[in-house]
């Protein structure tokens, strides 16, 4: 039996996280050991889409999770515990992730999805985060050593590189490339 055919038989062909029975997909929980219908769950477009996409998060659209959470397949159990991780600031979802109890082979897989709450970050001069590829202003002249030049307040720094350094960022400023203390940037 194939895994769709299996998640179907499971779910009563139905979105095991909001029980929706529109254009059902199958998706695989990360990380995966291999494919399988225990590492899976039939899930609508809807919940896929904002599984897949942070930004596209509808919170009313996760008070499923009331009733989905304590469902007796790991990957459902595992997904619902990722969104409700998601949704912490919101105290309803607080509340039933501090309820949904995990086994511990079960909750080592769905920490091992989250992102990394300890990876350090690198802030501009206003703590907003900054990214690959952002674009950026200096807030402060800054003499460039070796460049022969100073870069001008103002001065708009394009596509962005970080570094491995969270203080520093890399871009170019007047044709050349040079790193640039964060604190003196402000996103743009």
């Amino acid at each position: 039996m194939s895994i769709e055919a299996s998640l179907k038989e499971r779910s009563g062909n139905k979105c095991e996280l909001c029980s929706s029975v529109e254009e059902l997909k199958v998706f695989s929980v990360p990380p995966l050991e291999e494919e399988s219908a225990d590492r899976a769950l039939l899930v609508c477009t809807d919940c896929l889409l904002q599984i897949e996409d942070e930004e596209k998060m509808n919170i009313n659209h996760w008070h499923c999770l009331n009733e989905s959470m304590w469902s007796e397949h790991a990957a459902v159990q595992v997904m619902a515990f990722r969104i409700l991780k998601r949704l912490t600031s919101e105290g309803w979802a607080q509340d039933l992730l501090e309820q949904l109890y995990l086994e511990d082979e079960t909750r080592k897989w769905a920490e091992a999805g989250l992102p990394d709450e300890n990876a350090v970050k690198t802030l501009d001069s206003n703590g907003a985060e900054l990214a690959d590829g952002d674009t950026v202003t200096l807030i402060k002249d800054l003499v460039v050593k070796g460049g022969g030049f100073t870069a001008k307040r103002g001065t708009t720094v394009k596509n962005i590189t970080l570094t491995d350094n969270p203080q520093h960022i890399e871009g170019r400023v007047n044709g050349t490339r040079i790193v640039l203390v964060a604190d003196f940037l402000k996103k743009a």
